[in-house]
């Protein structure tokens, strides 16, 4: 049963805190990504999250479904960081009460810190286990964003050009070769 059936039949059983625990459980993490992502600071999206948790609590009982519930639980998100953003200063000058909501997303935005910083430790370790060249053609290529004909620029060596098509080939492999191993570690499915 999918996140909105469930949400949807407590919804009408008339179990709104249920329902709200359910959306929150499911949406939250995803939810707390995202808002991570928008505002780039972790003060500032514990914060947006903790209102992102209330609105949806309190507001999840009038929800029509006239859209998925995930688009609404993003708007819900969206609506928190704009908040935050124009009204920081008030933000600032007042502690937010903690409610069961609030309690429940300080528990998914704890839980959630937690296991990003892992994965984020693991990866680090497998780019480790790289030789200096695979390192080097994964950060030119996925954290600097380089095209394949600038990469082969840094590449070569003195008297050895080297193509970008032999690149891209490469990198084919060694993305394969980290899946197997992020399989292996247990990093993904």
């Amino acid at each position: 049963m999918s996140i909105e059936e469930r949400v949807r039949e407590r919804l009408q059983a008339g179990d709104t805190d249920g329902a709200a625990t359910a959306a929150l459980r499911e949406l939250g993490p995803t939810v707390l990504g995202y808002l991570r992502s928008v505002l780039r600071d972790e003060g500032d999206a514990a914060d947006a999250f903790s209102v992102f948790a209330e609105n949806l609590w309190k507001g999840l009982a009038t929800f029509r479904f006239d859209c998925a519930l995930k688009t609404w639980s993003y708007r819900v998100a969206w609506y928190a960081a704009l908040n935050l953003r124009n009204e920081a200063w008030r933000r600032r000058g007042r502690p937010f009460a903690t409610g069961e909501a609030s309690a429940l997303a300080e528990e998914i935005r704890t839980k959630t810190v937690v296991r990003v910083a892992r994965q984020q430790q693991a990866l680090d370790q497998l780019r480790q286990s790289l030789s200096m060249d695979d390192q080097s053609l994964l950060v030119l290529r996925v954290d600097q964003g380089l095209p394949w004909d600038e990469i082969a620029t840094v590449l070569a060596e003195e008297g050895h050009p080297v193509q970008p098509l032999t690149l891209m080939k490469r990198f084919e492999r060694l993305k394969d070769r980290l899946a197997k191993m992020a399989r292996d570690q247990g990093l993904v499915d």
